[in-house]
């Protein structure tokens, strides 16, 4: 008689045991596999600043001196079509444009007509447009619409006006405006409002001053809540100036004083005070009342620990949650001419 052997099966508890086996390894390898998505997304982000930091320089060639950071429509920005300096001009992602492979867009824009809000050519050109090299990919953050120009997207860098006086010993920077709609608005930096700076001009060295930095995660309030505010908010990455002049002249006698797309350095890297960010742009210089976005709002991102920014001499690195306000301020500032000490 033939004898049938028995197949063996697993016991409930060998079972569970596999189960947890498989668990424990799957939570070992979560957290490894997040940080080499972090990883190659902060690579990424450095190659965006590393390509805008190029783009800089490309358009020194070219113009013998650097976009301004955001300017108004008027002559000696956008050319020969340029319109009234009371109109709202484009930013220094416009400006560079050529640069950054989208001479395209750049060559159907218009610098008059309100050329970075109201312009319904330049709002056709743009519209739908996510410019991949504006946007950081750690970034939780809406890439597209803006809520006041639904066709544009938004951006996560942001150009450095300056830095804000009262934060470097001994020194006070007479290029700055104390604005009621945005808060501190400075003209010490590479890239402050109609304003257009050679690079022979920062004498603090390129190597010691920052271009250009980002704005790429969300703020928190008192409620608790997620707020975008960045400087791109609302109007999209094209918006300039209204205001002409340059700090401390940059004032359409008591009009529109806002400057988006561009900070002044008042906070250290993603700083949020106790119990959160109050709503109060014209005083602290950070949140969103209208139209208004505040001017002083703190570099930030996701990237555990700080976040990337791009030199005047191109070069990208990543400045830690730690970096002294103090040293921020001197890197923002083009010609402070004081010691910046480690970081």
């Amino acid at each position: 008689m033939l004898s049938l052997s028995r197949r063996r099966a697993f016991t409930l508890i060998e079972l569970l045991v596999v189960i947890a086996i498989i668990a424990v390894l799957i939570g070992l390898l979560l957290p490894a596999v997040q940080k080499v998505r972090e990883a190659a997304a902060r690579m990424s982000c450095q190659n965006n600043l590393k390509q805008l930091g190029l783009a800089l320089h490309n358009y020194h060639d070219a113009n013998n001196k650097l976009p301004p950071g955001g300017a108004n429509d008027q002559a000696g920005f956008g050319g020969t079509g340029a319109g009234s300096s009371s109109q709202w001009g484009s930013s220094w992602m416009v400006y560079i444009l050529p640069q950054i492979e989208q001479s395209s867009l750049y060559n159907r824009w218009q610098f008059s007509s309100s050329s970075g809000a109201f312009n319904g050519n330049n709002n056709a050109a743009a519209n739908g447009v996510q410019i991949k090299t504006f946007f950081c990919p750690s970034s939780p953050m809406t890439k597209f619409p803006a809520p006041s120009q639904p066709g544009a997207s938004l951006a996560n860098y942001v150009a450095i006006s300056g830095s804000a006086n009262g934060i470097i010993p001994g020194y006070t920077d007479s290029r700055i405006n104390v604005m009621p709609c945005a808060g501190i608005v400075g003209g010490g930096g590479m890239l402050p409002p109609n304003g257009q700076v050679t690079l022979v001009s920062i004498t603090d060295g390129t190597s010691n001053t920052i271009a250009i930095g980002e704005h790429s995660n969300y703020l928190i309030d008192t409620s608790g809540n997620k707020q975008e505010w960045r400087a791109s908010q609302i109007w999209g990455w094209y918006l300039g100036v209204k205001s002409p002049g340059v700090p401390p002249n940059f004032d359409n006698n008591g009009g529109d004083d806002r400057e988006p797309n561009m900070t002044t350095i008042r906070y250290q890297i993603n700083y949020t005070p106790s119990g959160g960010w109050t709503n109060d742009i014209a005083n602290l210089g950070v949140g969103f009342g209208g139209n208004c976005v505040g001017a002083n709002i703190p570099l930030n991102s996701t990237h555990p620990g700080g976040a990337n920014v791009v030199f005047g001499d191109g070069s990208v690195r990543f400045l830690s949650n730690s970096t002294p306000l103090l040293v921020l301020a001197q890197l923002g500032i083009r010609d402070d001419g004081t010691v910046i000490g480690n970081y």
